[in-house]
């Protein structure tokens, strides 16, 4: 065998484990759901069945939960995201020894453990009479969730022609004009990246959430505290909405990208 061909298979080899890495847990997961056993486990098989999607549906618990870790996500959405573009487009046109602090201050919650910011948070605010809830979950979580932001739009940022700007300003357009006109739309795959980043890193966060989420609690927490006092194959069945649901998002989205393609093609 020749060396290419051996270094094919190699590859395709490597291919397929790190699929199957990726995906079996997903798929025994999803086996899992339909198992008639009140474990999430899917040995022993005891039986093909729906009722942990009834069972789920009846969780008054979990789906309070779920709805308040996306209240939760949509205020970090409204919070970090403006925070990371605005601190973003700040170290990329200032220069001087300001920038090199902004920027080791803004990315210095991304290396303190969860715990610490969770517990910061929450001796700060308790001072000024602000107690545990959503509020303090999402001034807690944008603190190191708004860092991702700022990374994501940076890198986009690093790509624009500064000249486009300066020739909008020498033919009279203002600042919101140029930035809404040429700035925004350069920016707005990354800013779209970047929020959705952020609402899943606020979605599955747990070590901070814990300290400042009082008794508004979240999906993670809640099922953290299940897998201590029993969990059962419905958290399978949420989780295998959740996927189905994005799924159909991510279809949508790549047909309406192909459509849009097409139709700028045609043009």
């Amino acid at each position: 065998m020749s060396a290419s061909r051996f270094f094919g298979w190699a590859i395709k080899a490597y291919l397929v484990v790190f699929f199957l890495y990726l995906f079996l847990p997903l798929i025994i997961m999803v086996a899992a759901t339909f198992n008639d056993s009140r474990f999430p486990t899917v040995t022993p098989w005891n039986g093909t069945t729906l009722k942990w999607f009834s069972a789920l549906w009846a969780d008054h618990g979990m789906w309070v939960s779920l709805g308040n870790s996306l209240m939760a996500a949509a205020g970090v959405l409204c919070v970090a995201v403006p925070i990371g573009v605005a601190s973003a487009l700040f170290l990329t046109t200032v220069e001087g020894r300001g920038k090199s602090f902004v920027y080791t201050l803004i990315l210095s919650p991304l290396l303190t453990p969860g715990v610490i910011i969770g517990i910061s948070t929450l001796i700060f605010w308790r001072q000024w009479g602000i107690s545990g809830g959503i509020g303090l979950t999402i001034i807690a979580q944008s603190a190191f969730i708004a860092a991702y932001v700022m990374l994501m739009v940076t890198a986009r940022l690093q790509r624009f022609d500064r000249t486009l700007e300066r020739a909008a300003l020498d033919l009279g357009a203002s600042q919101w004009q140029m930035f809404r006109r040429i700035l925004l739309p350069y920016l707005r795959p990354a800013i779209l990246s970047a929020a959705v980043l952020a609402f899943l890193q606020s979605l599955e966060n747990y070590n901070t959430t814990l300290f400042v989420a009082g008794y508004d609690t979240t999906l993670t927490i809640y099922i953290a505290s299940k897998v201590r006092t029993g969990l059962t194959p419905a958290v399978n069945a949420l989780a295998l909405l959740m996927i189905a649901f994005t799924v159909v998002l991510a279809v949508i989205y790549e047909i309406k990208r192909r459509r849009d393609a097409a139709a700028r093609l045609a043009r």
